[in-house]
């Protein structure tokens, strides 16, 4: 199979032929269509996640059809999760112990012994991929492969954060005013997630990047701005979703009193000393870690019915170090796809 492998962490991804992959126990073989381009792929190929498995295929917003089961996998079960011919999502958490306490406890997103698709196990920058057959989700059949993988990262752990900043598909309304600094792939899914709920969102990017404030305003945003702005007004909650550890005091001070600020990615830059008085008054910082498979299950059920609808920027599989470089520098707005038929 063609794929593009990562050989050592901080140089450029390279085109490889290599055997294709067979599934092992409980694992099925995926023919893949396209895979979304993650911010965690960066600081996967940059070492700010250490230790990956090397050499490794990258990618973790896998869409594809099932082609081969592995043992176990079969018709004579219940409820097989995927079976031959499904076209099933890849997310990032590809694997979890089902033995420690998180696990038991439903919080398989902390699990002590977790597989991550993409940096322990090979992903969807290639041909085929093996993953878990209870570790991925068949696609709502309303979304084209292309518009389906931001769902996967993007959409899952956005939704994550945004149900952790207190919005309202948990039930756990604490107001309408809700910030989102760094206007990339997750937050252009959860802004229509907001609006349908009846938030107003606040956008903020990086200085002078008017691209990104005119798309959040199109998307619904009440309010676009640099992140050296101040907030128009008070905010309830703010997600970061830019992995700039000094934006989490600047949303401190732009939240309420009992306002929550929740980090939504994988990796963020050292955060910064700042005065007590701007944490007090029960404010909350928080982190989200991962993904659990309720959230995709919970997230694929509510997209179409939203709709939610992705802007995709699509590259051919030996491009894959353009997209990289592309999001790594801001050119293009939404989400990068490797279209890996092209």
């Amino acid at each position: 199979m063609r794929a593009m492998i990562l050989e050592q962490q901080g140089q450029p991804l390279v085109e490889a032929d290599l055997p294709a992959p067979k599934p092992g126990p409980g694992q099925v073989r995926v023919k893949v269509s396209v895979c979304g381009v993650c911010r965690t792929d960066l600081h996967v190929l940059d070492g700010e996640l250490a230790a990956p498995k090397l050499p490794l295929v990258m990618g973790h917003q896998v869409v594809g059809t099932v082609d081969e089961l592995g043992e176990g996998v079969d018709a004579f079960s219940p409820e097989p999760p995927v079976w031959k011919g499904d076209r099933v999502g890849v997310p990032w958490l590809g694997g979890a112990c089902g033995r420690c306490a998180y696990c038991q406890e439903g919080r398989e997103n902390l699990c002590d012994d977790p597989r991550f698709t993409g940096y322990q196990i090979d992903g969807g920058f290639a041909e085929y991929c093996v993953v878990d057959a209870d570790f991925c989700f068949r696609i709502p059949e309303n979304y084209p492969d292309l518009q389906a993988a931001p769902l996967l990262c993007a959409g899952l752990i956005g939704y994550r954060a945004y149900r952790m900043a207190g919005a309202g598909t948990t039930g756990l309304v604490y107001g309408e005013r809700l910030g989102f600094y760094g206007f990339g792939a997750a937050a252009h899914i959860l802004c229509q997630v907001a609006k349908h709920d009846g938030r107003k969102v606040y956008a903020f990017t990086s200085p002078g990047d008017a691209a990104a404030q005119d798309f959040a305003r199109k998307l619904g945003a009440v309010w676009a701005g640099s992140s050296d702005d101040a907030a128009p007004e008070e905010l309830d909650a703010a997600i970061i979703f830019a992995p700039v550890g000094p934006l989490v005091p600047v949303a401190l001070r732009a939240v309420r009193k009992g306002g929550t600020v929740v980090c939504a990615g994988i990796h963020m830059s050292d955060i910064p000393s700042f005065p007590y008085n701007i944490l007090w008054g029960e404010r909350v910082i928080r982190s989200v870690a991962n993904l659990t498979r309720k959230d995709g299950e919970d997230f694929l059920a509510l997209a179409p019915t939203i709709p939610i609808k992705t802007e995709v920027t699509p590259y051919p599989l030996d491009r894959v170090n353009d997209a990289l470089d592309d999001l790594r520098r801001g050119r293009f707005t939404g989400a990068a796809v490797i279209n890996v038929m092209d």
